[in-house]
């Protein structure tokens, strides 16, 4: 069975990374394509399912895991833990199946020291401008935290070169067709398509 490939998504928040994902996820089977499911020290919150949404579990526990170097990235944020678990992920692989990563560019820098044969895709917007208005498009946040979160994204956009692939969020339906587009190439790299049609190609090369 071919290995399943590992993408790393990273974009600044505002161009559209999780809805490209989740649209993408709409359209692929689970057996195809799989979103991957982070471990965390915060409590869960109503809806969120063990396993589902993230792995619950404690302090001790996520300390543990550090220590026996089982997270393929990790950080910390506002006094809770978030990491990625090497395991967790070589099994969805190993089953075949494409799995995405939805994490910054720095997990992303931590996850290919680590899984070197990951792809990784940077989502950008197509302005400066309709970033700005997307973030002030919620109506969560004040003018000065959307300043913050812009300085923020222009910080995050400059490590876009360290990417296999850039994907420029104008157009929704265009960016989630770059998207596919960019999985099918994979799905047809040679490595991949020897172990699919293994026996045909023994086939057509028999005398």
């Amino acid at each position: 069975m071919a290995q399943g490939t590992l993408y790393i998504v990273s974009a600044p928040s505002g161009a559209g990374k999780s809805s490209l994902i989740q649209a993408l996820l709409k359209t692929q089977p689970l057996y195809d394509t799989q979103v991957s499911v982070s471990h965390t020290t915060r409590a869960s919150r109503p809806g969120e399912q063990h396993g589902e949404h993230y792995f619950f579990i404690s302090k001790d526990e996520f300390i543990q895991m550090i220590n026996q170097d089982a997270f393929v990235e990790y950080a910390e944020v506002f006094g809770n833990y978030y990491g990625t678990s090497r395991a967790a992920i070589e099994q969805v692989l190993a089953s075949g199946v494409d799995l995405f990563l939805d994490i910054d560019w720095q997990g992303a820098q931590q996850v290919r020291a680590k899984m070197p044969q990951a792809r990784s895709i940077f989502i950008l917007p197509p302005s400066k401008e309709e970033l700005d208005r997307r973030l002030r498009g919620r109506g969560q946040d004040s003018d000065e935290v959307i300043a913050k979160r812009m300085a923020q994204a222009v910080a995050e956009m400059s490590h876009y070169a360290e990417y296999d692939y850039v994907i420029v969020n104008d157009d929704f339906d265009l960016a989630l067709s770059d998207l596919k587009t960019i999985i099918r190439a994979e799905r047809l790299r040679l490595g991949r398509q020897i172990l699919r049609h293994d026996a045909l190609i023994s086939k057509l090369l028999a005398d």
